[in-house]
């Protein structure tokens, strides 16, 4: 079995704890891998004056596979977003989030599995505003008027939209392959190019393109309003969904919401030639220390990590442990239960014991 050398960056708030937790129930998968921690976030910026600092994103860049917990963006300080600034720096231009429906699990939906795939890089998101009042923002207001015939207020603030044929061809090409690669069928893109004809409109254009190169698989679009009815009123209809950047991040939520929360929401952040594995959710630091979080997300990135790290049965191991446990329903965190003071929920610590504990019961015979 080979082994792999993984950049763990625990986060801060409650991502020491649900990084532990998810160590230790990787580590009892069966996989052999080596860890390098570093820490990165809220807590290290008086120590290296930034939350992420050059050292963290060379050992990520060696090792070619990461998994982080929660980081808090500094508010006032530095990068706007240390997530986002992640992305950017590596090149992460495409973001998995499964949504996935456990038995056991509190929701109004059953049967649920989803994958949405948001394009990371570019759209609204990618950080180009002119604040209101400035300078260039009165100026660019005077260019857009006199190249547009378009009038914008002058006390208006302004963010760019910028969605190009590279970043969309490459996000598209790669949720094709990852469709394939992983058993599945059908890709929807989901857009706004009825009403933004050349940002959306070009996102549309380039993924039938290609949606050409896939023959096998299916391809279809939806419009976005259009595509959060779908979900709420008929998701078994949809497979893979492939998204621009604002539209991922507010549907993936949605989805979330399907299966149960963003407490059991895994994210893999991809890029040609990087993986950063992440939990979903915030940092939560009102509770840290407090050994209550849900570590499952950070657990359950793990899965997506070992399936990229070519450990089938360690991931399917971990995935089945996981699921045994939800399905149980003693075993888990406050959030898990029928009501949130439930006295027999657990800690994260107790968690990785029951998913541990589960992982070795040996399987039943088919």
């Amino acid at each position: 079995m080979a082994r792999h050398t993984v950049t763990l960056i625990p986060g801060d708030g409650i991502g020491y704890e649900v990084s532990a937790a998810a160590r230790r129930v990787i580590d009892a998968s069966g996989a052999d891998i080596e860890w390098e921690v570093h820490d990165a976030g809220l807590d290290v910026i008086e120590k290296y004056g930034e939350p992420m600092p050059p050292h963290v994103l060379a050992s990520i860049r060696k090792n070619r596979v990461a998994i982080k917990g929660p980081l808090t963006t500094p508010v006032g300080k530095g990068m706007r977003s240390v997530n986002v600034a992640l992305r950017r720096e590596l090149d992460l231009y495409a973001l998995v989030r499964p949504c996935k429906s456990y038995p056991g699990v509190r929701s109004r939906y059953q049967d649920i599995d989803l994958v949405i795939v948001r394009e990371n890089t570019e759209d609204l998101y990618a950080g180009i505003e002119f604040q209101e009042g400035e300078p260039e923002t009165l100026k660019l207001i005077e260019t857009i008027g006199e190249l547009g015939g378009r009038t914008i207020r002058p006390d208006s603030g302004i963010s760019i939209k910028p969605i190009s044929v590279f970043g969309t061809r490459r996000v598209f090409r790669f949720a094709f392959t990852w469709a394939r690669a992983n058993g599945r069928h059908k890709i929807t893109a989901v857009h706004k190019a009825n009403i933004m004809k050349y940002t959306d409109g070009l996102w549309l254009r380039v993924a039938q393109e290609v949606a050409q190169e896939f023959p096998d698989l299916e391809f279809e679009d939806r419009i976005v309003d259009n595509m959060c009815m779908q979900l709420v009123q008929k998701p078994e209809l949809y497979d893979v969904m492939v998204m621009p950047n604002l539209y991922g991040d507010i549907l993936s939520d949605l989805c979330a919401g399907l299966v149960g929360g963003l407490g059991l929401a895994p994210g893999a952040n991809m890029g040609d030639e990087i993986a950063v594995f992440e939990a979903t959710h915030g940092s939560a630091p009102k509770y840290a220390g407090k050994n209550v979080a849900n570590p499952m997300a950070m657990m359950f990135s793990g899965v997506l990590m070992l399936r990229h790290l070519g450990e089938a049965e360690a991931a399917e191991r971990l995935e089945r442990g996981l699921a045994a446990v939800i399905a149980r329903g003693e075993s888990v965190t406050y959030d898990m239960k029928p009501q949130r003071d439930d006295p027999t929920a657990v800690g994260t610590s107790q968690v990785a014991d029951a998913v541990i504990a589960e992982m070795h019961q040996p399987r039943a015979s088919a």
